[in-house]
């Protein structure tokens, strides 16, 4: 995908290259963060099948707040995949947790 150069700022207003490349390194790390806090709802998931439920709120809330995120990575004027991505995973085992509260 090819992007219109002639929409950056040019001349004192251009964007410096180093800097962009600490933010796109920044937002890989926040990507990997946020995707590895709601992949440790495993072992809530795991107590929830072995009979020991946890507090579903939890969960549910973030849960909630991951789909709030994927809508607003999603309705951007730009699609921000950083945001969509990070929080799908929210989604998804804040659902299964919430689920497995009372499947269990």
């Amino acid at each position: 995908m090819r992007f219109d150069t002639s929409k950056y700022p040019e001349g004192e207003k251009a964007l410096n290259p180093n800097h962009v490349k600490k933010i796109k390194l920044l937002g890989k790390i926040a990507t990997f963060t946020c995707i590895s806090m709601y992949v440790s709802y495993i072992p809530e998931i795991i107590a929830n099948f072995s009979g020991h439920p946890v507090s579903p709120i939890q969960p549910l809330v973030a849960m909630v707040n991951a789909i709030l995120w994927v809508g607003y990575g999603w309705f951007k004027t730009y699609k921000d995949w950083p945001v969509i991505i990070s929080n799908v995973p929210g989604v998804i085992f804040g659902m299964i947790t919430v689920l497995t509260v009372y499947i269990h």
